[in-house]
């Protein structure tokens, strides 16, 4: 695959905006959806536990599993990032 999706590159930044706009206590809050996320999607490619990095990181661990997800073919994967992009504050 060389490219996501229209749908899940359009939600996945909408995402990474967002993320980048949030100050740094708001994201320390948001971090465990991110973080749900991230896992979800590793557990349904990799089978692996992401190690925690914090919330620098979190946002380029989550692009790195969403393309993961897209050529695994994991279903409803624009859903799930907008899902996630409205539980952002």
């Amino acid at each position: 695959m060389n490219r996501l999706p229209d749908d899940v590159s359009r939600e996945l930044e909408r995402v990474v905006r967002r993320w980048r706009e949030l100050p740094v206590d708001h994201a320390l809050a948001a971090s465990g959806a991110v973080r749900d996320v991230v896992q979800d999607l590793a557990d349904a490619t990799a089978r692996q536990p992401v190690p925690e990095l914090g919330p620098a990181v979190l946002i380029d661990q989550l692009r790195v599993l969403v393309w993961d997800a897209a050529s695994a073919g994991v279903p409803e994967l624009a859903a799930r990032l907008g899902e996630l992009r409205r539980r952002l504050p």
